[in-house]
């Protein structure tokens, strides 16, 4: 499978060519911004959704976020401006700003934009939520302007990994503990899906994993669900995992002790 490609690579900060207009905006692809709270970072937030993924994830919930012709062409002057109306509550609601997808981490550079602006013209809390497979592509620079990543591990046995997203684990890990060399906050998400990824085994390794780092502050157990599937067949996708239930109150209960006994608040 081909890596999709963003062109705004280029680092910021990069000297403007001769005869080029002194403010050129960054753009990137944007698939959609909306306020939520609770699930993508503390307090109620503004997310940015940018368009494109690398990952073909067997649950995703927002397939039609995967393709960069999916989203709209977007400077980060107006994601920035349409941010800063919410910033008062966002303020009160002890919430912040975060970029999400997608994946952020094709878009490096418009992400790395986005979150030094929220960050230090809206003084906003700032988070990255990321499957880490692209942290290669997150700069110090990038890094320095994040207070907390959200971090997907989708799996600790590797076959389980690839078959829920068609990717390696390995780069994830990596990002993992680059993160953790850097004291930077993580909150791990773990989808728990029957049959695919509720081994207690599966579940140990990730625990045992993310309890390791020492900069894990919480780890949100999330239930698999089948909201997405309309999204799917409107894009002329079979989504095969039409016919897994949701786990039981007793599975999510077990997944969350088990990372609990690793020293990880679990949610």
């Amino acid at each position: 499978m081909t890596v999709l490609l963003d062109q705004n690579l280029a680092p910021l900060g990069a000297a403007t060519p001769a005869g080029a207009a002194m403010h050129r905006p960054i753009e990137g692809t944007v698939h959609s911004w909306d306020l939520s709270t609770g699930v993508d970072g503390p307090g109620s937030r503004f997310v940015v959704f940018l368009s494109g993924c690398p990952l073909t994830c067997l649950y995703c919930h927002n397939p039609d976020t995967w393709r960069m012709r999916n989203g709209k062409r977007t400077s980060a002057d107006d994601v920035v401006e349409e941010a800063a109306k919410y910033t008062s509550f966002i303020a009160a609601a002890r919430g912040g700003a975060t970029v999400s997808g997608g994946e952020p981490l094709l878009q490096p550079v418009f992400a790395g934009e986005l979150l030094h602006r929220f960050k230090h013209e809206l003084g906003l809390h700032t988070a990255l939520d990321t499957s880490g497979f692209l942290g290669v592509r997150a700069t110090a620079a990038l890094l320095r302007d994040v207070d907390l990543v959200l971090l997907d591990i989708k799996s600790w046995d590797r076959q389980t990994y690839e078959k829920v997203t068609g990717r390696p684990l390995q780069p994830t890990l990596d990002f993992a503990r680059r993160l953790a060399d850097l004291g930077k906050e993580v909150h791990v998400r773990f989808v728990l899906v029957p049959g695919l990824t509720d081994d207690p085994a599966n579940i140990e390794g990730v625990a045992a994993f993310a309890g390791g780092l020492g900069n894990v502050s919480r780890v949100d157990v999330l239930p698999f669900h089948k909201l997405g599937e309309g999204k799917w067949q409107a894009l002329g996708r079979n989504f095969t995992l039409h016919d897994t239930p949701s786990p039981t109150p007793g599975q999510v209960t077990l997944a969350k002790e088990i990372f609990e006994a690793h020293g990880l608040k679990a949610v």
